[in-house]
């Protein structure tokens, strides 16, 4: 969380009086993005853990059940293997895999198992449209179309406790792991004019835009709202 949509994200939260509990394996970056918050009015507890691990992210809950138990999950972290299939490992399959939907999976069972005791809950996932369309690294798209899925599975089962399961695809988003993803295939600035082409509105997308996307999520504005695919993309997935 803590660079590009985590950080918007938080930051507008906490305008909007969150109590925010953040997570990253980068602990310099979330000290950051604490002050950050705190700048904003907001309170926030920081947690260097690898989501990728089942047992960090059950320190991660026994955190936030002593601090009221969990009201909303945003779950965010994420790393793409900028890989066609025929160079792709079975180390970077698990990669993909473990940190884009083992998280996942592993943060909305610790979650739900608190918010069925309130009767009440909201989950927002993030997905990508390469999970919605083919892309060139297949470990990725597979993961973030499990995530799709695993949204509308706990979406049905869950919403008899009233807890609401959403996701987001964002598109190309200016962030520092697209800019990673561009500089490893090459030529930077060709590849960046071509994945340019594929977006109606001329441009990427920043981060405060999704952010604003999964405070929509998160508010009574959307109590009506769940198993929710919503795409953030600039018309990439409308051509």
């Amino acid at each position: 969380m803590s660079n590009g949509i985590g950080r918007a994200t938080a930051s507008l939260f906490a305008k909007e009086g969150a109590r925010i509990i953040g997570a990253d394996i980068d602990e310099v970056g979330g000290m950051s993005i604490t002050e950050n918050v705190q700048a904003f009015g907001g309170t926030m507890t920081f947690l260097r853990i690898d989501v990728a691990k089942k047992s960090d992210i059950q320190e991660l809950f026994e955190l936030a059940q002593t601090q009221g138990g969990v009201d909303v999950l945003y779950n965010n972290a994420g790393v793409e293997v900028a890989k066609g299939l025929l160079d792709t490992t079975e180390e970077d399959w698990s990669k993909s895999i473990d940190a884009n939907l083992k998280s996942v999976f592993f943060c909305c069972k610790y979650a739900i198992e608190q918010m069925i005791q309130k009767e009440k809950g909201v989950i927002i996932n993030t997905s990508s449209t390469a999970g919605l369309v083919g892309s060139f690294s297949p470990a990725y798209s597979a993961a973030k179309g499990g995530i799709i899925a695993l949204t509308k599975a706990l979406a049905v089962d869950f919403g008899k406790h009233n807890i609401r399961v959403n996701c987001i695809c964002p598109g190309a988003i200016e962030t520092p792991m697209l800019e990673r993803v561009i500089e490893s295939q090459g030529n930077p600035p060709d590849v960046r004019a071509r994945r340019l082409q594929g977006y109606p509105l001329t441009r990427f997308g920043y981060p405060h835009e999704v952010a604003q996307t999964a405070l929509f999520l998160a508010s009574d504005d959307s109590t009506f709202v769940t198993g929710a695919t919503i795409v953030v993309d600039g018309g990439f997935t409308a051509k």
